[in-house]
């Protein structure tokens, strides 16, 4: 992504959220922080994210270099993702993500 063309946004929130947000990214992330994930596992971990969603958002997290895709020549065709050096970055983003769900579930545990 980085010789493609440069996208004028208008705070750095912005620019991280069109990388690494929407519904089915940041799972992405936070399932191949843990390793190298095939399609299937991936899609398994996920869970109601359908092959071709999940295909579209593996495709542009390859395109912002967040992950890299590995096809090996094997008979069926095997494919695994991980994480690139700058996907490990997002490590402390998906922490503070996961930090701050689990408190909100505990707040609506304790509100009810």
């Amino acid at each position: 992504m980085k010789n493609q063309e440069m996208h004028e946004y208008r705070c750095t929130v912005e620019a991280t959220v069109a990388v690494a947000g929407g519904k089915w990214k940041p799972l992405v992330i936070y399932y191949l922080l843990s390793g190298t994930k095939r399609f299937g596992e991936l899609r398994k971990l996920i869970g109601g994210v359908t092959q071709r969603s999940l295909t579209l958002q593996l495709r542009e997290l390859e395109a912002h270099g967040i992950i890299s895709r590995e096809v090996f020549a094997e008979v069926p065709p095997r494919v695994e993702y991980s994480l690139t050096e700058l996907g490990l970055t997002l490590s402390p983003v998906l922490d503070a993500m996961k930090a701050w769900g689990d408190n909100y579930l505990s707040w609506q545990q304790t509100d009810e």
